[in-house]
């Protein structure tokens, strides 16, 4: 698929200053990629287990699992390489707070938490997009190399989404594309505010964020002192 599709459904791109941080701070975004990638294929397993009468989702999560765990060896073998230990880091706001969304009751929440999960792999797959440019040749392979399978992971998800929807007809279908731009708007708004956790899924910089808010002031003075003159 086109990833100016993907994009699209994102309805926001990834800040030139989150890439900025992750070029700086690439140990962590080996160690935190290597996190999602892990936490994917758990995500994947537990929905079998919660729908085994969904052969549909069966199939297309089993696949999901299985590319997801061989990602996290890549990762894993990656890192080894460079001297990066794989250590635990503290959850970000990223997939809670999306989380916060889904309903509690059935077909909903299965449906919600899909949608998020099209989002998520949407959003991973734009940010190695965003980073190939600036690696180095070996990560930028690597990365370049997931696009394809991270933009079919969206459309799994996000199908099967519809999938859920559809059977209970226009209505169900309705609720899903309000449900898409509630889950959008919020996902939106975790990229694109300041957060003082750095990982793959976080937010703006705070770091960054401090920085550019001195330099609008500096400007904002330097204007005054002009027109003062």
């Amino acid at each position: 698929m086109s990833l100016s599709s993907l994009k699209q459904f994102l309805g926001s791109s990834t800040p030139q200053t989150w890439v900025n941080e992750a070029l700086r701070q690439q140990d962590i975004l080996l160690i935190d990629h290597a996190h999602c990638e892990k936490k994917a294929a758990q995500t994947a397993m537990q929905l079998m287990f919660r729908h085994p009468t969904r052969s549909d989702l069966l199939t297309k999560m089993s696949r999901l699992a299985k590319e997801e765990l061989i990602h996290f060896e890549q990762v894993c073998r990656i890192m080894r390489k460079r001297g990066i230990v794989y250590d635990h880091l503290d959850a970000s706001r990223y997939v809670s707070g999306l989380r916060k969304l889904v309903r509690t009751h059935e077909p909903a929440k299965l449906m919600d938490t899909l949608i998020i999960g099209a989002f998520v792999e949407a959003r991973s797959c734009e940010r190695f997009d965003a980073l190939v440019p600036f690696l180095d040749d070996e990560l930028a392979k690597f990365y370049s190399s997931l696009l394809k399978s991270e933009a079919r992971h969206y459309q799994d998800y996000l199908n099967l989404a519809k999938d859920v929807a559809q059977e209970t007809g226009a209505k169900g279908l309705a609720d899903f594309e309000q449900r898409i731009v509630l889950v959008r708007e919020l996902e939106t708004q975790l990229i694109t505010s300041e957060d003082a956790q750095f990982c793959f899924h976080s937010g703006v910089p705070v770091v960054e964020a401090e920085i550019g808010l001195e330099s609008r002031q500096a400007a904002a003075t330097n204007k005054d002192v002009h027109n003062a003159k």
